[in-house]
C-alpha cells in the first residue's frame, strides 16, 4: 500500500529570533518493506544554508541555518511511501532467549545494523533495574526470543495507561515507570531498558501509524501523530522484529518507519538551537493518508 504523508511542525517565538540551526530527522529512507516514492521539505523562512547527510544509523539528516529574524518557523515534510512487509516470523521458531543474548554478545559485525549498537545504555534509555525485573518476568528459562519479546510488549500494554499530560519528551523513563502512563516514546524506552538490562538488544523507532477514523465520522485533517516502538533482534536467523507496545502489536503494513537510533536523543524530529528570547509554542499536525 502506498502512504501519502503529511508532517508539519511549526514553531512560534514570544520574541525575534535572530538565528537558528537545527538538525532535522523527517525525510524516511529505504528499508525493508519500504519503499520511498518521493519526499521533500519546505521551509519558512527559506534557511540560508542547508545540507543533507547520511548518519551512522542510515538516517537521513537535514541541517538548516537561519539568519534571518524571524518570529515564525514552519517545517513541512510530505512523503509518498509504498509499504509491503514480509510476515514476520512464527513467534516459538526463534531461538532461546538466553542464546540470542549470547549471540549478540558475539558478533563482530559493527555495520550499522549491528546488535552490538544496541545493548549498552544510551542517552534516554540508562541502566535501570526495576524495568530489566519487569522484563524477567516473561523471560522464562529456554522461552523463545520473539516469545518473551511479544508478552513483554503486551504487559507493558496492560499495565501502562496511555497518557499524554502526564510526561515531558525530556521526562526520564524512570518516571513514566514508576507512574505507569505516558506515551509512546516512554513505552518503547521502558520496553528498550527491559530488554537491554537482560542483555537482549532493542533499538527505537521514530515514524507513522495510520489510523483509522470512527465509522461514519470524517476524518480530521492533521489529527493522526508520530508514533513510537521497537526493534527487536531475534538472532541472526530472523534479525530485527518490530514490535509496538503502545499498541501490542507487531510491526505491520500500518506502520512506516521514519527513523531508527538507540533512543529518542539519537532521532528527534527537530533539534538545534535559536537565539532569542521569550517562550517558544510548538504545534504539530500529521496527515497519513493511504492511496486508493
Amino acid at each position: 500500500m502506498i502512504y501519502d504523508i503529511r508532517h508539519i511542525t511549526t514553531y512560534e517565538y514570544g520574541a525575534p529570533i535572530t538565528f537558528s540551526h537545527c538538525a532535522l530527522h523527517l525525510l524516511p529512507v529505504d528499508g525493508p518493506g519500504q519503499t520511498v516514492l518521493q519526499s521533500a521539505l519546505t521551509i519558512t523562512p527559506p534557511p540560508a544554508l542547508t545540507e543533507d547527510r547520511t548518519c551512522f544509523f542510515g538516517n537521513r539528516v537535514t541541517s538548516i541555518t537561519i539568519e534571518k529574524t524571524h518570529r515564525e518557523l514552519k517545517i513541512e515534510a510530505r512523503s509518498s511511501i509504498d509499504v509491503n512487509r514480509a510476515q514476520n516470523p512464527i513467534a516459538a521458531l526463534t531461538m532461546p532467549w538466553e542464546d540470542v543474548r549470547e549471540a549478540a554478545f558475539a558478533v563482530d559485525d559493527l555495520s550499522s545494523a549491528s546488535p552490538a549498537h544496541f545493548l549498552h545504555p544510551s542517552r534516554f534509555v540508562p541502566r535501570f533495574q526495576p524495568a530489566a525485573d519487569y522484563a524477567m518476568q516473561s523471560l522464562h528459562p529456554g522461552r523463545p526470543a520473539l516469545e518473551a519479546a511479544i508478552e513483554l510488549m503486551q504487559r507493558i500494554r496492560a499495565d501502562f495507561k496511555y497518557d499524554p499530560k502526564a510526561t515531558l519528551v525530556s521526562t526520564p523513563l524512570s518516571e513514566a515507570f514508576e507512574k505507569r502512563r505516558g506515551v509512546c516514546q516512554d513505552f518503547a524506552h521502558i520496553m528498550i531498558a527491559g530488554l537491554r538490562g537482560v542483555g537482549l538488544p532493542a533499538a527505537y523507532i521514530s515514524g507513522y501509524l495510520r489510523t483509522i477514523p470512527p465509522a461514519g465520522k470524517p476524518r480530521l485533517e492533521g489529527a493522526d501523530a508520530t508514533h513510537a516502538w521497537v526493534l527487536f533482534w531475534c538472532g541472526p536467523d530472523f534479525g530485527w522484529i518490530g514490535l509496538d507496545p503502545t499498541n501490542a502489536i507487531a510491526m505491520g503494513n500500518d506502520h512506516i518507519v521514519l527513523a531508527r537510533g538507540r533512543d529518542y536523543a539519537d532521532i528527534s524530529p527537530v533539534a538545534g538551537i535559536v537565539l532569542g528570547s521569550g517562550e517558544q509554542q510548538v504545534d504539530v499536525k500529521v496527515d497519513v493518508i493511504e492511496r486508493v
